[in-house]
């Protein structure tokens, strides 16, 4: 079955980050037009190194390699049918890479001393959370039954060759199975 949940959502954030990498690079506007996407207003006039290259580059770099994890895990989504394990990984690996790139802009911006960042990347995260929460709920719900796992396997194994030995040594002793909960 389709995950389309999944990969709605993973285009959606592989979109934004694209999205605001693309804001970034634009070089009139450069990380304050990309704050202001955010939904924060950077008005200070002592903030004029939002604009330098040594500040944006690096940011437009890590938010296109964001962008380019949540790309690879909708294409991992719309590819792996049965087995979702190698789209859960790049899944996990971009909304760890989504929320330390968010941290590190916090930061940053703390430490410019921008007004108004901690709660727009406080509702960002919050938002990242919330998808990959729904992301683990719609694969949970349409995993097939639970097989059980190595360790149920093993004690049931070693239960069956519990009884086998017991029944066999009655046999062997001729008396009757003493090991029976039924009474007989």
């Amino acid at each position: 079955m389709r995950h389309v949940l999944t990969s709605l959502l993973a285009l959606h954030w592989a979109l934004v980050f694209a999205l605001l990498a693309f804001i970034c690079i634009d070089g009139s506007r450069g990380v304050s037009a990309a704050l202001g996407m955010l939904g924060v207003t950077v008005q200070s006039p002592g903030l004029a190194d939002l604009e330098n290259a040594i500040v944006v580059a690096p940011l437009a770099t890590a938010l296109m390699v964001v962008a380019v994890l949540f790309c690879w895990a909708f294409v991992e989504t719309l590819i792996s049918t049965m087995s979702l394990d190698a789209a859960d990984s790049v899944m996990r690996i971009a909304f760890i890479s989504a929320f330390g790139l968010l941290s590190v802009i916090l930061v940053g911006g703390a430490a410019q001393g921008i007004n108004g960042l901690f709660m727009v990347i406080a509702i960002q995260m919050a938002a990242l959370l919330a998808s990959y929460v729904a992301m683990l709920a719609e694969r949970r719900s349409t995993s097939p039954a639970t097989v059980p796992g190595k360790g149920e396997t093993r004690a049931a194994h070693v239960m069956a060759k519990g009884a086998a030995h017991d029944s066999l040594l009655s046999r062997i002793s001729g008396r009757p199975d003493t090991n029976r909960k039924d009474g007989r």
